[in-house]
């Protein structure tokens, strides 16, 4: 059964200019991905009830009074780790923003601040869990974590049970709205009911890839996309947005079950989405090139990127000036590391740019290809 969703109309991140946002003239906190190609205003009212959304999320997921927190997010654009900051810091006793990079770094602020939750992305988690052993020689038990709160990634279940054994706390998830960074859900992946549990009613949906139609439960069986709704945003509450995000929907249920995969012109890729649809573009000003392929993988702990492009004259594989510029595009489109490598063989026939995601996660770029 389909739910009720009014005239909203829907939308993808990369359409996300038609519900009428003009950078140039947007006004008050404005969030941004690494590029500007989507822009968000948030007015003091629209702030005042994200963070509002984001404690009573956090409060859900075990976050209390004397809880002191660090919160190991990136903040680039989207400033994700300083809004899960602020909202936290309405309910702990102490909370600091650190961002995600330097192992030993994040490891003094967790020691410094006595710190016992940590917010983090699952890789994240994991490749610090990783350097404590190898690197620090440290025993994370020591570190005396009660809940660590992962969010941003597509994970799967032994890490969250590894996790939970390894610094001995409880883990909980959150499903942050992939526009906003707004904590939306939680649910805790080890437990009983391993299902979502949204902050607000109807404000995280299912719904088809190729259809604008959000269903109600019971679900029918199947692959269906997460679609959120902001109702409590002064500009996007008419819309609907795609996430990107699926999840298999197994029997007639009422659950909301864990996201599996991605589909889009956005690939997730170590908590950030990486827009490839950009990324093509701005390898089209560069001649030559006739077939980009992005490659992702998981490696160890953390994702890897690789674009690997054939060019179609064997003067170019060579050339060192051209995979500079390669890698010039490629920073100047995100933030997220991508190596480059050359193909040795020419092509002249050019061909769109292909994704090929050794995680098994995203599963194609046009929506309508996966049903």
């Amino acid at each position: 059964m389909s739910a009720d969703t009014g005239s909203r109309d829907w939308y993808t991140r990369s359409e996300l200019a038609k519900v009428g946002i003009n950078a140039r003239t947007t006004s008050g906190l404005v969030l941004t991905s690494p590029v500007a190609d989507v822009v968000v205003p948030m007015s003091p009212e629209d702030l005042a009830r994200a963070l509002t959304i984001g404690r009573e999320t956090l409060t859900a997921a075990g976050l209390v009074a004397d809880d002191r927190v660090v919160v190991a997010l990136n903040s680039d654009g989207e400033l994700s780790g300083a809004l899960y900051a602020q909202a936290a810091a309405t309910v702990a006793e102490a909370v600091t923003s650190t961002g995600p990079r330097g192992r030993m770094r994040l490891l003094k602020v967790v020691e410094a601040l006595r710190a016992n939750v940590l917010v983090a992305t699952p890789s994240g988690a994991m490749d610090f869990l990783a350097r404590l052993h190898m690197e620090f020689l440290a025993d994370p038990l020591d570190l005396e974590l009660r809940l660590i709160v992962l969010v941003g990634e597509i994970t799967d279940p032994r890490t969250y049970k590894h996790l939970a054994r390894e610094f001995g706390a409880e883990i909980v998830e959150l499903f942050a709205d992939p526009l906003l960074g707004t904590p939306l859900a939680h649910r805790r992946p080890t437990g009983s009911d391993p299902s979502w549990q949204p902050t607000i009613e109807d404000t995280l949906l299912l719904a088809r890839p190729e259809a604008d139609v959000a269903w109600e439960a019971p679900y029918p069986e199947g692959l269906a996309e997460y679609v959120v709704t902001h109702p409590w945003h002064d500009v996007l509450s008419g819309a609907i947005l795609r996430t990107g995000y699926l999840a298999r929907v197994e029997g007639q249920t009422k659950a909301l079950p864990a996201a599996a995969h991605t589909v889009g012109e956005h690939v997730l890729v170590r908590g950030r989405w990486l827009p490839v649809a950009r990324l093509a573009g701005a390898l089209r000003a560069i001649d030559g090139i006739t077939r980009p392929r992005l490659d992702i993988a998981r490696e160890g702990t953390l994702d890897a990127a690789t674009l690997r492009v054939t060019f179609g004259r064997a003067s170019l594989t060579g050339n060192p000036m051209w995979k500079a510029r390669i890698e010039q595009v490629i920073d100047a489109v995100t933030p997220v590391h991508v190596g480059v490598t050359v193909a040795e063989q020419v092509e002249e026939t050019p061909l769109p740019i292909e994704v090929v995601d050794r995680r098994g996660q995203h599963l194609g770029l046009d929506r309508s290809s996966i049903v």
